[in-house]
């Protein structure tokens, strides 16, 4: 089945190539697997992204309606796929801002991110509300934990691995800008506390440690004026940039540390070192390189780049930087950890916010991983043409004990006439282990997770 390409023009990357969408649900059955699957890796792995129906022109990357992909694996075989789309309110055609200026959190796209909490699936958007899901991806409905939530949820929550609880913050273009939420490993609400911020901003991600949040106040700002025409954000020079310590045992203010002017999608992971110091590692966007990649993105930029191209393009995408944050001097000392521009940054989810060795980041045709410890890298070649997904760790069941003893998942596109494959690499060596061949394309997504049959669900972040 051939799917149909709703490109538009060469203006629009979001729509076209690895990002064009499909235009239908459909279902496959005993996938063809090279090599040899795990015989451990017994659950589903799931993905979500933007994929706007047919003829739709959403205007950004962000704004398509989302569209699961799941794949079931166990005993060593790959039983199904299946695609469905997120059915919120706002695919059945509710507005997000209603007649009287209030706002729909219902009417939502989610379309970022998919996790396993407690007893639940949930598709996430951080504009508003999760969707709750089946394990066959049909949508339950919005869920606002029992009407404790009132504001959006980050699709990047963070799950702590010792006390099971799920920390997340939602943002707004009105005050309270942001507010700190925390959920009990059992799926309660226990707490929400608004964190002081001068103005509306896109705060797309945060970070965590055994004793700390990390805050992102960085220089993208809502802008009233493009509402309705684009994603309604820009970079304002006049911002500042800056990241937040705050203690989450409640106690004291966040402690503020100014930083060179920069942009982070998505962080690797946080830690505590053993001179009191908080240490964040994260993908970093100049200037330049935010605006290269919000254009392609779709969203509004007041003084182009001279330079354009594909998402993850070979001019797309962050650097992986460090920045260690002294709470006993106020200072904070900042360090790129490599030239080339990668996102998508991931980690084992047993060590979120603890000293972690291994960060693993999507690169135009490679994965790689990094020692951030020794300071050395090796990447996996997907080929010329491809462009691999996210890559979700997986621990080995009994294994040696190592970080990185496990595999990597990724959704692997080869374009619009080459289908899509699941690869799994040792995520030790990087060496291809096996991969199942899609049934039809699956278009260049966002995060996902692996949701095992028992034990705790391993999430992307």
């Amino acid at each position: 089945m051939k799917p149909t390409d709703h490109s538009t023009g060469p203006s629009k990357p979001y729509l076209l190539g690895h990002y064009a969408p499909v235009s239908d649900e459909t279902d496959g059955f005993d996938l063809k697997v090279t090599g040899t699957l795990p015989p451990d890796l017994n659950g589903r792995y799931l993905r979500n992204g933007p994929n706007p129906r047919p003829g739709e022109d959403p205007g950004h990357l962000f704004v398509g309606h989302g569209m699961l992909h799941g794949v079931r694996l166990r005993d060593g075989r790959a039983e199904w796929y299946r695609n469905r789309w997120v059915r919120t309110n706002k695919l059945a055609g509710a507005p997000y801002l209603r007649a009287d200026g209030t706002v729909d959190r219902t009417a939502v796209n989610a379309n970022t991110h998919v996790i396993a909490h407690a007893d639940k699936l949930l598709a996430l958007v951080e504009s508003g509300l999760p969707y709750e899901v089946t394990a066959e991806l049909e949508t339950v409905g919005p869920c606002d934990f029992g009407g404790r939530l009132t504001t959006a949820m980050t699709a990047h929550p963070k799950e702590d691995p010792v006390t099971g609880e799920l920390l997340f913050f939602g943002y707004g273009p009105t005050p309270p800008y942001v507010t700190y939420h925390r959920l009990s490993a059992t799926g309660e609400l226990v707490e929400s506390r608004e964190i002081p911020v001068p103005a509306g901003l896109m705060m797309h991600d945060f970070a965590i440690t055994e004793n700390h949040v990390v805050w992102l106040d960085l220089p993208v700002v809502f802008e009233p004026r493009l509402v309705g025409r684009s994603m309604p954000m820009r970079w304002d020079d006049d911002h500042g940039a800056r990241l937040g310590l705050m203690r989450r045992d409640g106690t004291g203010d966040v402690r503020w540390f100014d930083v060179d002017p920069c942009y982070v999608f998505h962080v690797g992971n946080a830690h505590e070192d053993a001179a009191g110091g908080v240490v964040l590692e994260a993908v970093r966007y100049s200037h330049e390189a935010y605006h290269r990649m919000w254009q392609a993105m779709g969203g509004h930029v007041e003084h182009p780049p001279a330079t354009t191209g594909w998402l993850l393009g070979e001019t797309q995408g962050g650097r992986v930087h460090r920045w260690r944050l002294d709470p006993a001097t106020g200072t904070v000392s900042e360090q790129a950890l490599d030239d080339r521009y990668v996102e998508l940054p991931t980690v084992n989810d047993d060590l979120t916010g603890r000293r972690s060795r291994y960060l693993y980041t999507v690169a135009e045709h490679a994965i790689l991983k990094y020692d951030t410890v020794a300071g050395t890298s090796r990447s996996f070649g997907t080929g010329p043409g491809t462009s691999p997904g996210e890559a979700i760790f997986v621990p080995a069941r009994g294994g040696d004990g190592e970080e990185d003893a496990g595999w990597l998942l990724s959704m692997v596109s080869h374009g619009m006439t080459q289908g899509s494959e699941l690869l799994v690499l040792d995520a030790g060596d990087l060496t291809r282990v096996a991969s199942v061949e899609m049934p039809r394309r699956v278009p260049a997504g966002i995060h996902g997770s692996w949701v095992a049959d028992e034990g705790r669900p391993t999430t992307a972040r």
